[in-house]
């Protein structure tokens, strides 16, 4: 490791503190999406207090932000993307109290460099649990001009490189035409016979359904009495696939199985998206791999080969126009399961603590290949835009 890095590596530690304090107070006090005003607070006040300057709300978000810290030459602009939204009646299950504290340390470590070229940018997004904070940032252009995003997870194992599931979440509304369920049966139109006849087509198509896609729903409304034919009827589903044009396809047929339904009993049918749209994550290789080479100058030595994650996350959108990547690193022994209150718990404890500290300094080093390296920048560039193919003049 040269000198520089090594600046880096001490710097993370010195910030870690102030990092880990911040990540402890948002993990005790867990907010759930749009609503994590502490969470925002809290770490735009330590990076206001390292320098940064901050913009909040960012893209018509209350609990976004952008901070921002210019270096003293010219340069690229590195964003760390930073989450702390938290899971209902779990608390931070997924670890996005140490995602926030990270990238903020990281960002912090590197501000301290007389060497620094180019601007750093913390880029808060809320709900991702939910909604997709990130969607909305990439949709009104809060990323435009920036050369690279990265961001940690914690997780079961290390990981530099991974991909997720594009997610599409859709409402179906029937509507029927209410009448006395025994006394008047024929003068109504069955609102949930055309919900439950759709949901039969579904699973027909889930038969023929390509690796790594899935169609899961539940029924949101589906009456009001036994006495009354049901008027309205509502259903929502998450469709996922491996990739956005095999979803689209989906999205086409579970629509189409939707109308079918409502018209075989002369009900009505509309649909809408009720939350953002989510793409694969495509992780850029040649970050990625500055990622890894960091890590086993950092001591990591148990690193896994390209994981296929069976979640979705909102950093795939971001992925589709910056070169990005989402690693994960290992909590504590690995054995904690998200979306859990044991693995909240794990993040507050010394083994998330510990994590902490790795992930600023493996974050920071990473940022500052990107910024000291315009080799590097050019190959993820490249990697994200390739040249069309063609015959060479």
């Amino acid at each position: 490791m040269d000198a520089l890095k090594m600046f880096f590596r001490d710097q993370a530690c010195i910030v870690w503190k102030e990092a880990w304090e911040a990540a402890r107070l948002i993990g005790e006090r867990p907010e759930l999406g749009y609503q994590e005003y502490f969470a925002v607070e809290t770490l735009t006040q330590l990076l206001k207090s390292h320098g940064f300057e901050i913009q909040q709300p960012a893209a018509g978000l209350d609990t976004a932000f952008i901070a921002r810290f210019s270096g003293y030459k010219p340069g690229p602009r590195l964003a760390f993307l930073a989450e702390y939204d938290a899971l209902p009646g779990i608390g931070h299950g997924c670890g996005h109290n140490l995602i926030g504290a990270a990238s903020v340390g990281a960002a912090i470590a590197l501000s301290k460099s007389l060497e620094l070229s180019g601007e750093i940018w913390v880029v808060g997004s809320p709900a991702e649990e939910t909604s997709g904070g990130k969607v909305i940032l990439v949709n009104e252009g809060a990323f435009e001009g920036v050369d690279a995003a990265l961001m940690f997870h914690p997780g079961s194992q290390n990981a530099t490189i991974i991909s997720s599931l594009a997610l599409d979440a859709l409402e179906f509304v029937f509507l029927g035409k209410a009448a006395h369920a025994v006394a008047a049966a024929y003068y109504g139109v069955n609102a949930l016979e055309a919900l439950i006849d759709f949901f039969n087509r579904t699973n027909r198509l889930k038969d023929n359904l390509p690796q790594d896609a899935y169609i899961n729903g539940i029924i949101t409304e589906g009456g009001t009495s036994p006495n009354v034919i049901p008027e309205r009827a509502v259903a929502r589903f998450y469709l996922r696939a491996r990739q956005r044009k095999v979803l689209n396809i989906i999205r086409n047929q579970v629509i189409r199985c939707a109308q079918e339904a409502a018209s075989a009993v002369s009900a009505k049918i509309t649909w809408n998206m009720f939350e953002n749209s989510y793409d694969e994550m495509q992780s850029n290789r040649a970050l990625a791999g500055a990622f890894e080479t960091n890590l086993r100058e950092l001591g990591v030595r148990n690193i896994s080969p390209p994981q296929s994650a069976m979640g979705s996350v909102d950093m795939g959108n971001v992925s589709r126009i910056v070169p990005a990547i989402h690693p994960y690193l290992t909590l504590g022994g690995g054995m904690n399961i998200p979306h859990t209150r044991d693995f909240a718990q794990a993040c507050l404890s010394a083994p998330g603590e510990r994590l902490l500290l790795l992930a600023i300094q493996a974050l920071a080093l990473t940022g500052w290949d990107i910024l000291s390296s315009p080799k590097l920048l050019n190959l993820a560039k490249r990697e994200l835009n390739p040249r069309p193919s063609g015959k060479q003049r």
